[in-house]
């Protein structure tokens, strides 16, 4: 029984050593990269936008931003928009622009 234990655990430990991905690979995911996920859908995983929707990418954190915020207020019409934006801080407005401005 003891030794059937301790190959169990020996399986569970080379079993996650073989699905950990090397440090120098695994990119961090930021907060503003989890919240932008939500954009790639209509702007595309990087910014680029697929269709007739506006790309987002190349733009600065301070247009993303202000853009958001008008959205958010309603100052500047949308269809969809305004109501993404009521749903963020803005804070997480903020890591969402820094985000998108910093993708190269």
């Amino acid at each position: 029984m003891q030794k059937s234990i301790r190959n169990l655990i020996w399986l569970i430990g080379i079993s996650c050593m073989l699905l950990m991905v090397p440090s120098g690979q695994a990119e961090k995911l930021t907060q503003g990269a989890m919240l932008g996920i939500t954009c790639a859908g209509c702007h595309g995983t990087d910014g680029k936008s697929p269709g007739a929707i506006p790309s987002i990418h190349g733009k600065t954190a301070d247009f993303i931003k202000s853009s958001l915020l008008e959205f958010r207020s309603g100052s500047r019409a949308s269809t969809v928009m305004g109501r993404h934006a009521k749903g963020y801080s803005e804070a997480e407005i903020e890591l969402i622009a820094e985000y998108f401005s910093s993708i190269k």
